[in-house]
C-alpha cells in the first residue's frame, strides 16, 4: 500500500490525492460493514482515479484503443472514461491483475447494472467520502451505513437530478444502473 501512496502523491493534485485517502478509508469501512475485504476495498478506493487527471485526448485514445468507449456520449466527455481507463492502466501499469479491483474501478464512474458490493462500496465511497459536500451528502452516509444498496440508489438519483439541472445528457449506464436496482427491489 506506501508505494501506491507515494505514487498518487506524485501523480495527482493535493485536492484529488486527499480525495483519494478520503475514498479508500470510506470504501474500507463500508467493506467491515458489509462483510466485503477491507483491504481490496481500501486499494480499489485508493486507485479509483488513477487516470482522473489525464487529457481528454490522452482518454479517448487508450479508451478507443482498448476498445473501452460504449457510447457516444462518452467521445463528447472524455472525462466519463476515467474510470475504464484507469482500470485498463492499473493493470499495464502497476500489474494489479484483481479482477474485481478493475471492474470496481472501471464502474465508479458512472455506475452499471448488476453492480458486485466492491463496485457499490467504491462508487458510493467517492460520492460520500468526508471531503464531499453537498446537500444530501450526511443523509447518504446515514443510509450508506446501513443499507448500501438504498444508498446506492440514492447515489444514482442525485446524480440524475444533478446532471438534468445542469441539462447535460445522462449515461445510458448511470440509468440502466437505477433501474436495475429498482426493478431487483420489486414493485414494478
Amino acid at each position: 500500500m506506501k508505494k501506491y501512496l507515494q505514487l498518487l502523491a506524485a501523480r495527482l493534485p493535493a485536492g484529488r490525492y486527499r480525495h483519494s485517502l478520503g475514498v479508500a478509508d470510506t470504501a474500507a469501512g463500508l467493506a467491515v460493514k458489509n462483510g466485503i475485504d477491507p483491504e481490496q476495498a481500501r486499494l480499489a478506493g485508493l486507485l479509483h482515479d488513477y487516470a482522473r487527471d489525464l487529457p481528454p485526448e490522452q482518454l479517448l485514445d487508450l479508451a478507443g484503443t482498448a476498445g473501452l468507449i460504449t457510447c457516444d456520449l462518452e467521445r463528447r466527455l472524455p472525462v466519463l472514461l476515467h474510470g475504464p481507463v484507469g482500470a485498463l492502466l492499473l493493470e499495464r501499469e502497476l500489474g494489479i491483475t484483481d479482477k474485481a479491483i478493475l471492474q470496481a474501478v472501471a464502474r465508479h464512474t458512472v455506475g452499471a447494472p448488476a453492480m458486485t458490493p466492491l463496485d457499490k462500496i467504491i462508487y458510493l465511497a467517492d460520492v460520500i467520502e468526508p471531503g464531499r459536500q453537498f446537500a444530501g451528502v450526511n443523509a447518504l452516509r446515514k443510509i450508506a451505513a446501513t443499507d448500501l444498496e438504498a444508498a446506492l440508489l440514492k447515489a444514482f438519483e442525485a446524480s440524475i437530478i444533478y446532471i438534468l439541472d445542469k441539462e447535460q445528457p445522462l449515461h445510458p449506464a448511470t440509468v440502466e444502473a437505477r433501474n436495475y436496482i429498482l426493478l431487483a427491489r420489486g414493485g414494478y
